[in-house]
């Protein structure tokens, strides 16, 4: 390596070292060596361990519950990153957690999605790499690059390989209005036709379901969402699809936080099946006979091998 060549490291957080780890192997790189730890009072410790002078640095971190503690090492260490002389820094975070709090819906109601925006510039981040942020315009709450990958990239493969394209027996379905262009990219790259679950929210965490727009019955529904929380809305949209005649129905989403009484809805629903992926840890004991978790690690390697090397990150978005 020339004196010139930029330096390449990749260290991890707390939130979810497998996925740090495996990240760091799919890129090509060994995941570099780093303390974190707590104080007896809850205050969060950070030793980088290892040489970061002139380096390109890629710190892997969700933003998952525990979420303040989550978001605070990703301040701290780029506050030691920076301070170690690191020649960028690029946080990685494959579930970008306060994403739901974009924009104002009542008075005096914060924004913290561009709180944390604020904080993470602040704090010296040169780039955010993120997958299926929750709303799209949180991009524009940055000045600096912003790469949102697409879960559908990861699941697509998987349905290609289950499912094929063009089956006629299958039909992608959109949870809401607000994931049909989603879910419509998805269905066309299957060639599958497209339904949609009409539906109002009175409060957080509670929907509703009035119609499915679209034809479902005696077919097998895919149904594809950006995350799971409570479960709720996911099984009450999967029984409004069986009722309107469909015979199976497989959800999916890129992430998984299964709050609550998410796992026994899941457990007791009518869905055959339910993938997630990652970007969330979802340990022994958040896990049921319908859940199957797929990996982004591959993916979010190729998307860091490209930013090392400076190619196009766009060809990752299907």
């Amino acid at each position: 390596m020339s004196s010139n060549e930029t330096k390449v490291k990749v260290f991890t957080g707390t939130a979810n070292p497998a996925l740090g780890e495996a990240i760091a192997k799919a890129a090509g790189y060994e995941l570099g060596k780093c303390t974190i730890k707590k104080f007896s009072d809850g205050e969060i410790s950070v030793v980088v361990d290892e040489s970061v002078r002139g380096c390109d640095v890629f710190f892997i971190q969700s933003t998952c519950a525990p979420a303040n503690d989550n978001l605070m090492e990703i301040l701290i260490m780029t506050d030691a990153l920076r301070r170690a002389a690191a020649r960028s820094v690029t946080a990685v975070i494959p579930y970008f957690g306060y994403a739901r709090q974009e924009r104002k819906t009542k008075a005096r109601d914060p924004i913290s999605a561009k709180l944390v925006a604020n904080l993470l510039t602040t704090a010296g981040i040169d780039r955010v790499l993120t997958m299926d942020i929750h709303a799209a315009q949180i991009q524009g709450f940055f000045d600096i690059p912003f790469d949102n990958l697409l879960g559908s990239s990861v699941l697509l493969p998987h349905f290609e390989k289950t499912v094929g394209c063009g089956n006629p027996d299958y039909v992608v379905v959109s949870p809401d209005f607000g994931a049909v262009a989603r879910s419509r990219k998805f269905a066309e790259k299957l060639g599958l036709p497209l339904a949609i679950i009409e539906k109002r929210r009175p409060q957080a965490n509670v929907s509703e379901v009035m119609s499915i727009i679209g034809d479902v019955s005696g077919k097998h529904a895919i149904l594809l969402d950006d995350m799971i929380d409570t479960a709720g809305t996911l099984c009450h949209g999967a029984e409004a699809i069986m009722k309107a005649g469909a015979l199976s129905v497989t959800a999916c989403a890129t992430h998984g936080v299964l709050s609550g009484p998410a796992i026994e809805r899941i457990e007791n629903s009518v869905m055959d099946k339910v993938l997630l992926l990652d970007t969330i840890p979802v340990p022994p004991e958040k896990r049921c006979s319908k859940i199957e978790v797929l990996t982004v690690a591959d993916h979010f390697g190729e998307a860091i091998r490209r930013m090392a090397t400076d190619d196009s990150v766009s060809e990752l978005y299907i």
